[in-house]
């Protein structure tokens, strides 16, 4: 079994006894989500962590530093690849749909690789417009990593917890104009590391950032 194939079969298993949640919005908490020498081999990777200041509360702000599983990342990291196969190949996408009910043909991949430092928040969002799935594996191994999960807000913006961010662990969900969540300021006693999985319309613009910018979902 060649690594995209083992990933396809653990996260098929994970999605299997993934906790489905109906407030304040769909969504599903994971648990082990990549085989154990994958999520290691991400933080792994040869990216620092950028040198930031003030995220403004978004992740655009600071764009040029953003990591990506990119053509060229696949290229270079065979981690990127195996992950990056995984997730474009047809079982996942349809496993993806049953779980969630969201339809995904002609969408495309975009997995980012985020190194947050102490400092950084994001403002309460919802990810509606192009993104059609989101998915965030968490991946730092230190104890006080499971409070570093994604923040969960009601219509209201209301704080109503957070998602658990220990060491492979993770939250689905389908954007839409209640899916609010952020990340509140706090202190990171290290780097938090995770992973994005968006699939996106084709309208998506930044086409260097998806893993295969010309395939799109079939």
């Amino acid at each position: 079994m060649n690594a995209a194939q083992n990933i396809i079969r653990h996260f098929a298993a994970c999605l299997d006894r993934a906790a489905a949640k109906h407030e304040p919005f769909a969504h599903w908490l994971l648990t082990d989500a990549l085989p154990d020498e994958v999520a290691h081999a991400i933080p792994a990777l040869p990216l620092a962590p950028p040198e930031i200041g003030d995220t403004l509360g978004k992740r655009e702000t600071h764009n040029s530093t953003r990591n990506f599983f990119s053509v060229e990342n696949r290229a270079r990291f065979p981690v990127c690849e195996a992950v990056a196969s995984a997730f474009q190949a047809p079982e996942t996408v349809r496993r993806l749909e049953q779980t969630t009910g969201i339809a995904l043909t002609g969408s495309s991949l975009r997995i980012e690789y985020c190194q947050d430092r102490d400092g950084f928040w994001l403002e309460p969002h919802t990810d509606i417009g192009v993104k059609l799935f989101t998915m965030l594996v968490y991946l730092s191994d230190v104890p006080e990593a499971e409070g570093w999960g994604t923040d969960i807000y009601d219509a209201s913006k209301r704080h109503l917890g957070s998602a658990p961010g220990g060491f492979d662990k993770g939250i689905i969900f389908i954007p839409a104009d209640d899916s609010w969540h952020g990340v509140a300021k706090r202190d990171f006693n290290g780097v938090r590391k995770s992973i994005i999985v968006n699939y996106v319309r084709p309208e998506w613009r930044a086409r260097h950032e998806l893993a295969f910018p010309d395939q799109p979902i079939a």
